[in-house]
């Protein structure tokens, strides 16, 4: 019997390729120790391949990661929300706890606009396409009289979704062009963009439109699981991470922190030789699962051989070409008063600066809470995404406006005083562009040895962010399995066309793509 991973009855079971059960004496190191990462030496271990983990930082989880400042407090890069639908992510997580007991649901995904209007994605429907009109009818964002202006067959379009052909069907279109072209209410355009294609780190006349046509169908329009998520109970790199290294030891894996790649380079033979500050290590295969800039200056420097140029030389342009998103900000603060117990865990937000989302950390995280408890405070966590254009010199600036943004939607913090104060801004996330979506690299490279993994990379599958990291880390490995001739892994997602298109057909579209391939 086929046990499914959440409530989608229309979710689709990927198999992995077949094989030997494990691919002993492989030995194989994975540069990165966030989601992609650990997914993908798990992956491996689990087939009996020996796996190195070696992390430039000092905790694990990359992007999702998060460390200790003494004296009972924590910081990290910013809210994360595990949504039901991150089925790979979930099953990784499921390795060390197969309740998910490290997740707590919070209740609403609120988003709220400076005019005042509140939208809440608890109490409707979650199957689509009942979920689309019921919100649709209950929001603000979606008056009857604009309504009338949407072009209803490109609307619809988002319905009849197939993937991944949907994704090259938008090549070249941004996101914003893509909303104006279907003549989105201007209050909707907010929720579409201020909260969701900014989540992607991007201004979204620099995102995909076709990545934005993804999102849609993965969180609302495709999926049945709804805009519902979860948290971690505590800080994300003790919580989440560090029990996956455990497991990952427990298969004889080794995984080391605060070790810097410098580069891979051939060995001599025909295996390859990654080199860190203090030694060299050689290996049968790597997966790049670093940051993407970490990831393309790896690339850049490996070894190649000296010929006239031919596919690989196309693929490494493409690898060269990708480009990272603007800073995104994270400022957190230790109040000496608690906010309105009325108010929202989570909350995004449109139309009020540079902030996206506000998040109360004491509400769910145990850290806080205990800090909390202990203070008589509240741990806020303020989010800024895309800060284009953003230098250091504006630091204070943005800060003070994010102060300021924040006492609009919670007066009750006038006047209050900060007993600690976090400020964060990093530029490492990748930028979903307009370019040609069959041109982004993939996990596979030219070289069998080499594999990539990371939120960067392009799925025919239509998912993103953690999600992707998890994914590709999973296809890392299963790439690197069949290659020895080992059995892969399996893995769920969502449905890979809209409701209003056959699943059947569009299979046999797939395959027929496949089959010519």
């Amino acid at each position: 019997m086929i046990v499914r991973p959440g409530r989608d009855r229309r979710a689709v079971l990927h198999r992995g390729p077949s094989g030997a059960s494990r691919a002993p004496g492989r030995e194989v190191i994975v540069i990165g120790g966030g989601i992609a990462g650990l997914s993908a030496a798990l992956c491996l271990a689990e087939r009996g391949v020996s796996v190195r983990l070696l992390e430039r930082e000092r905790t694990w989880g990359g992007r999702a990661r998060s460390w200790d400042l003494g004296e009972g407090r924590s910081m990290s890069r910013g809210f994360h929300a595990f949504f039901r639908q991150y089925y790979t992510l979930r099953s990784l997580l499921r390795r060390t706890d197969p309740a998910l007991g490290m997740l707590e649901d919070i209740g609403d995904y609120p988003l709220q606009r400076a005019g005042g209007a509140r939208d809440s994605f608890r109490g409707i429907p979650r199957t689509p396409p009942w979920s689309v009109a019921a919100f649709a009818l209950r929001s603000e964002s979606f008056p009857l009289r604009e309504l009338a202006g949407v072009d209803v067959p490109a609307a619809l379009a988002l319905l009849r979704a197939e993937f991944p052909a949907s994704f090259s069907a938008h090549d070249g279109e941004d996101a914003a062009s893509f909303l104006d072209r279907l003549r989105f209410p201007d209050q909707a355009r907010h929720l579409a963009l201020e909260v969701f294609a900014r989540s992607f780190f991007a201004d979204p006349s620099q995102f995909s439109a076709g990545e934005l046509v993804g999102m849609f169908h993965t969180y609302f329009m495709g999926s049945a699981e709804g805009l519902i998520f979860d948290v971690p109970s505590d800080s994300y790199s003790p919580t989440l991470w560090d029990p996956l290294v455990r497991a990952l030891r427990s298969h004889g894996g080794e995984a080391r922190t605060g070790t810097a790649v410098d580069g891979v380079h051939e060995a001599g033979d025909g295996r390859l030789l990654v080199r860190t500050a203090s030694e060299e290590l050689t290996a049968d295969a790597v997966v790049v699962a670093a940051d993407p800039r970490t990831a393309r200056r790896l690339i850049a420097g490996m070894d190649r051989p000296r010929r006239a140029a031919g596919p690989e030389d196309g693929w490494a342009a493409s690898v060269a070409a990708q480009r990272n998103a603007p800073p995104f900000a994270v400022q957190r603060l230790w109040w000496d008063r608690p906010v309105a117990a009325e108010a929202p865990a989570f909350l995004g937000t449109s139309g009020f600066g540079p902030l996206d989302n506000v998040t109360v950390l004491d509400r769910f995280e145990g850290t806080a809470r205990r800090w909390s408890a202990a203070h008589g405070g509240s741990v806020v966590e303020l989010h800024a995404y895309a800060l284009t254009g953003h230098t250091p010199a504006q630091d204070d600036a943005v800060r003070r406006e994010l102060r300021a943004q924040l006492e609009r939607l919670h007066p009750e913090l006038r006047g209050a005083v900060p007993v600690h104060e976090e400020w964060l801004v990093q530029e490492d996330c990748p930028l979903i562009g307009t370019g040609e979506w069959a041109r982004r690299p993939t996990v596979t490279t030219p070289d069998r040895r080499v594999v990539l993994a990371g939120d960067w990379l392009r799925t025919d599958e239509p998912v993103a962010l953690m999600e992707r990291a998890a994914l590709t880390g999973l296809q890392a490995a299963n790439a690197l399995l069949e290659g020895w001739g080992a059995a892969g892994h399996d893995w769920w997602s969502v449905p890979m066309s809209g409701v209003l298109r056959s699943p059947a057909r569009a299979a046999a579209r797939r395959s027929g793509r496949r089959a010519r391939a």
